[in-house]
């Protein structure tokens, strides 16, 4: 669905992203390193928030519409063969978020002032051919509440639809979040540290949410809990000063001696609490996630 041919990307003297070759097929995997890895660096390479110093993003367009540039360079849509690689490099995040690569972020990101269900209809009319439309009354979009009420119906907030998005509790903006992401029925979603300030009675929640949306897209996850990592992930790739370091299963990611080194300090599955932070439990003083 998405792939990475030597994407670096250099700030001044610093690489935080260094030659990563990454391929992400249909499937849930996992982005995990130390603080400071690269991981958000990446993600914002992916959906154009960050331009490259060298190397190349490509999205494979399975459906009869896909991606060309015109002649300033922009992205444009058009018919194309059916998985066909379009070059993305240097896409804008708005065309890539039209591509389909959606993402959520670390802090959560949503319209406060704004109902639930006005959060996701907007993000879905953003999605769809009414996103330059202004002088229409919403009652005319039927179309995008229908599908905002569905999704809020798969991540769990139907019943909060017309509450104030600032009244939610932090998990529930968690939630609200990833409908935000799944609005326009993206092809990628990416998914940076979605448990991050959850309260431990929510985190089974959120996992849940993505286990079922990996079912129909293609999902790359950053996540330090590593027992939710080794629970639903189909791949692990571990960064470390912004180069992978270890790509393969998660049994034989966490065997790897490299990546006990750099990050997992002799975790073992069952060792961390899902916290209400979202992150690992604290190690010894021999290292590991903190």
């Amino acid at each position: 669905m998405l792939r990475t041919n030597g994407l670096t990307k250099e700030f001044g003297g610093l690489t935080a992203v260094d030659d990563v070759d990454f391929e992400l097929g249909d499937e849930l995997c996992s982005l995990i390193g130390p603080n400071g890895a690269g991981k958000t660096t990446f993600f914002d390479l992916l959906t154009g928030a960050l331009e490259p110093t060298r190397g190349t993003i490509e999205l494979r367009r399975d459906a009869s519409e896909g991606v060309g540039r015109d002649a300033d360079g922009g992205a444009t849509a058009g018919a194309r063969g059916a998985g066909e690689w379009v070059d993305v490099t240097d896409a804008a995040p708005e065309e890539t978020a039209a591509m389909g690569i959606h993402r959520s972020y670390q802090i959560t990101n949503v319209f406060p002032t704004l109902s639930v269900l006005e959060n996701v209809r907007i993000a879905a009319q953003a999605a769809g051919d009414d996103a330059a439309t202004f002088w229409r009354n919403v009652d005319a979009y039927d179309g995008y509440v229908e599908e905002a009420r569905e999704i809020l119906d798969r991540v769990g907030l139907a019943g909060r639809a017309e509450d104030l998005a600032e009244n939610l509790s932090h998990g529930a903006s968690r939630q609200l979040e990833v409908a935000v992401a799944l609005a326009g029925d993206p092809d990628v979603l990416l998914l940076d540290e979605p448990n991050a300030g959850v309260s431990s009675e929510s985190v089974d929640d959120i996992v849940a949410l993505i286990e079922d949306v990996a079912e129909d897209h293609a999902v790359l996850l950053v996540e330090h809990n590593m027992d939710i990592v080794m629970e639903v992930s189909d791949r692990v790739v571990v960064l470390n000063q912004g180069a992978v370091i270890a790509d393969g299963d998660p049994d034989a990611v966490r065997a790897d001696p490299a990546v006990q080194e750099a990050y997992l300090g002799g975790y073992e599955p069952g060792d961390l609490d899902r916290r209400g932070d979202g992150t690992a439990s604290d190690r010894d003083e021999t290292g590991g996630v903190a």
